[in-house]
């Protein structure tokens, strides 16, 4: 295969019928209708399903059939329509598959310890929900549980937003300011965690609780506006509500523009929602 020439699954539409396309990617489900081999094949953008022919293809047919799930593959072959009535609208993909002309096996999978597949390949059919499996279970094994199109999905979201966020604010005048990580230690609401200083030895860096505290600087510095997306370090109690590693945004202005800080801050936020819940009411003024 030339991985320059590679196509996406989860790209592919009624458009493509008819083209020659290379798929790489891992086998979310396999099923097995005797001279017919379907798979749904997986990347990050998404699955597409890719049909293997005893008649048309015995060889690769043959080689298909040895598929299990997560296995990593490479597959050609060329796009084409499905007929009416065999659609699948729980994916993105499910009016069109890949006729395979080819097949390379880049790596076999050993028996998973927790479905990964999220999708049926029949429209209608049940699949097991990954949230029963325990949650121990999915962090000793976090590089499977981040396969799942649900975690990714989580993953890309949260840049989706941050870049929108970060768009606003750029258009606003604000500019993004990096404060450090290894700060003193500060009087705060929770414990702090410590780091060890290599070149002062018996001394400690602390890692910060509330970074707005360099915004001093800055302001006397003559930067008046300012904006970061930066995490929290609280050495607290475990709680359902308080995370030991939090992520805050934080805007600043000089107090004389509060309304219009504020103002910059609610943009941001409705620009966010509108983009995640579009029609839903905004609880923030313009």
């Amino acid at each position: 295969m030339n991985w320059q020439n590679r196509d996406y699954c989860g790209r592919l539409s009624p458009k493509d019928a008819s083209r020659e396309v290379h798929l790489a990617g891992w086998v979310d489900a396999r099923r097995d209708h005797g001279d017919l081999f379907f798979i749904h094949l997986r990347d990050w953008t998404g699955i597409v399903q890719v049909v293997f022919n005893r008649d048309k293809a015995a060889a690769i047919f043959e080689k298909a059939t040895a598929l299990r799930e997560e296995y990593c593959i490479g597959a050609s072959g060329c796009v084409i329509v499905r007929e009416k009535g065999t659609e699948n609208p729980a994916l993105e993909t499910g009016a069109i598959e890949v006729l395979a002309s080819d097949l390379t096996i880049l790596n076999p999978s050993r028996i998973l310890p927790f479905p990964i597949s999220e999708k049926a390949m029949i429209a209608g059919a049940a699949v097991s929900a990954p949230a029963a499996v325990a949650e121990d279970i999915r962090l000793q094994y976090r590089y499977l549980d981040l396969r799942r199109p649900s975690m990714q999905a989580n993953l890309i979201k949260r840049f989706q937003i941050l870049h929108i966020a970060r768009n606003l604010m750029k258009e606003r005048g604000f500019v993004e300011v990096e404060t450090p990580a290894l700060t003193k230690s500060t009087p705060e609401g929770a414990r702090d965690y410590l780091v060890p200083s290599r070149v002062h030895p018996g001394s400690f860096y602390a890692l910060p609780q509330s970074p707005q505290l360099f915004k001093q600087i800055l302001m006397v510095s003559g930067m008046e506006r300012y904006f970061q997306v930066v995490k929290c370090f609280r050495d607290e109690d475990p709680a359902p509500t308080a995370s030991r590693n939090s992520r805050n945004s934080i805007s600043r202005q000089p107090s004389s523009t509060r309304n219009l800080s504020m103002n910059s801050s609610r943009k941001s936020r409705r620009g966010c929602l509108k983009w995640e819940a579009s029609g839903y009411p905004v609880p923030f003024r313009a």
